[in-house]
């Protein structure tokens, strides 16, 4: 959009240069050719430039089309790319760099196909334009500039100073449009080697640091906490990372890319079908562990023991929905070969969505092959549901679930994980509803202060606490509302009482008590 607009103004301030000079040259010019040569020569020229100026038109492309074409490719090829930045993360958790890769060439070849059309376009016109306005306008104001030379005593257009005079008008005009023509090439070039000047310049740098970071000469931009000395030497270690079929962490520190520790040292072992719930404050370390293990980030020290990165599926809050199908959606990195490869067919896909009460959507939204801006087109809800029937069907051996269900009932959650769990997947949820407790076996707890609990998760325990928890939790509510009550009974009470005292020394006040 700012690109349009910055064309659009470009184009508006160019107005005087290109529309108001050559008009005010026209009229001058013309008053001038009109003297010389008189009328009759000035209405035979505007003849035929006229008609000349109709063929051009008729010939001439829509490049306005062809320009409104242009900004739309670049607009969707720009929008591809930031869609891309702003879901980095998850199309990295699911490998889906190749099915992205192919999105973005085919915007970018489809753009560089039409530019090269116009370009070729351009060309030819340009040509038959030059051609027209350059050599044959000039051709015809020479011709006509030339009628007073030679024939101008015959058509008795005056003596021959007036001939000598338009003559020697043609002959300095040449040289001076020759003249001027040179000099404007010479100024032209200059401004060209002073962009390619500054551009060769751009691209040196670029090489130059590409070359820097090839060779590890690069600095992280890190935060205040990075400054201290332990943690410097933390970010300079490396740990190991061994290929297993599950997943340890073995004095394994949790640093932020930039240098933000958040746990110095984390142990913990999750063996296939213990499935792991983990809970904590924003901020505490959760997605960074997850980072670590879809080889996100890297690991600063100690040893990770995990399975490959394609055995592992991650299903955020807000899931990604790429461009393409509504088939696209479930099979996503895979495309429709892929997915014939494998064995799976449209009425799987629709087993897939009926499990999570979504196979309505496919009559819904008009069949498998239905292609719409899906992140738009879907509510929260339902893009949660389409996640999980891309879990279904990828079948990892890991699942990674952040708040994946957040958008949904409890009836649809319990579908997810039952039948996840009978595919034989592992999940670790990050998650606070304690609905989800009942289908995990282990639990990792961080504090917020850089320490963590990891051990078995009692559900029923773990309820009957959160009951009690609540319970107390109302009470101590109530508890400014009973002292406020017990307050107002007292002031009650004593009154009662200056009132019986009262009493004792007349029968009016007995009477009020």
């Amino acid at each position: 959009m700012t690109v349009d607009i910055q064309q659009f103004s470009n184009k508006l301030a160019e107005i005087y240069s290109n529309i108001a000079k050559p008009v005010l040259d026209v009229i001058l010019y013309n008053y001038q050719l009109s003297r010389n040569v008189g009328a009759e020569g000035l209405v035979l020229l505007t003849i035929l430039v006229q008609g000349s100026a109709k063929l051009l038109r008729a010939i001439t492309p829509p490049f306005g089309e062809y320009a409104a074409h242009e900004a739309t490719l670049e607009g969707e090829l720009r929008f591809t790319h930031s869609r891309l930045l702003e879901n980095a993360e998850e199309v990295a958790f699911y490998h889906g760099e190749d099915y992205e890769k192919n999105v973005i060439e085919r915007g970018y070849f489809a753009l560089v196909k039409h530019a090269n059309r116009v370009l070729q376009t351009r060309v030819w016109h340009g040509i038959f334009e030059e051609g027209i306005i350059k050599w044959a306008w000039g051709s015809f104001g020479l011709v006509i500039c030339a009628i007073p030379t030679f024939f101008g005593e015959a058509l008795g257009m005056g003596s021959g100073d007036l001939g000598s005079r338009t003559e020697g008008f043609v002959t300095n005009r040449r040289l001076l449009l020759s003249s001027s023509d040179a000099f404007g090439r010479v100024m032209y070039s200059y401004k060209e080697l002073s962009e390619l000047a500054g551009y060769t310049a751009r691209v040196s740098d670029l090489f130059e640091t590409m070359d820097d970071v090839k060779h590890g000469k690069y600095q992280k931009k890190l935060v205040s906490s990075a400054n201290v000395e332990d943690n410097k030497k933390m970010l300079q270690s490396r740990g190991k990372i061994i290929e297993s079929e599950d997943i340890r962490f073995d004095e394994v520190p949790l640093i932020s890319p930039n240098g933000d520790v958040l746990i110095k040292s984390m142990s913990f072992h999750v063996e296939p079908g213990q499935h792991l719930l983990v809970i904590g404050p924003n901020g505490c370390g959760k997605s960074s562990m997850f980072r670590i293990l879809g080889g996100l980030w890297p690991v600063y020290g100690g040893t990770v023991y995990k399975p490959p990165e394609h055995d592992f599926c991650y299903i955020p809050q807000r899931p990604y929905l790429c461009t393409g199908t509504l088939r696209d959606q479930i099979i996503y990195p895979d495309d429709h070969k892929a997915m014939k490869a494998k064995g799976v067919t449209d009425a799987d896909l629709k087993a897939m969505l009926d499990i999570v009460e979504m196979g309505h959507i496919v009559e819904r939204e008009g069949g498998w092959d239905t292609v719409r801006e899906w992140r738009d087109a879907l509510s929260g809800g339902d893009k949660q549901r389409i996640a999980m029937a891309r879990l279904f069907y990828h079948k990892p051996k890991y699942a990674i679930l952040d708040e994946c269900t957040s958008a949904v009932g409890l009836d649809v959650e319990r579908a997810m994980y039952t039948h996840a769990m009978d595919l034989g997947i592992t999940v670790m949820t990050v998650s606070h509803r304690p609905s989800l407790w009942k289908y995990h076996k282990m639990v990792l707890q961080y504090d917020g202060q850089g320490g963590y609990i990891f051990t078995t998760l009692d559900a029923e325990k773990r309820l009957a606490l959160q009951e009690e928890k609540q319970e107390l939790e109302h009470r101590l509510l109530e508890v400014p509302r009973l002292k406020a009550r017990l307050e107002e009974l007292r002031s009650i009470k004593a009154h009662r009482e200056a009132t019986l005292v009262a009493g004792r020394n007349g029968p009016i006040a007995i009477t009020q008590a």
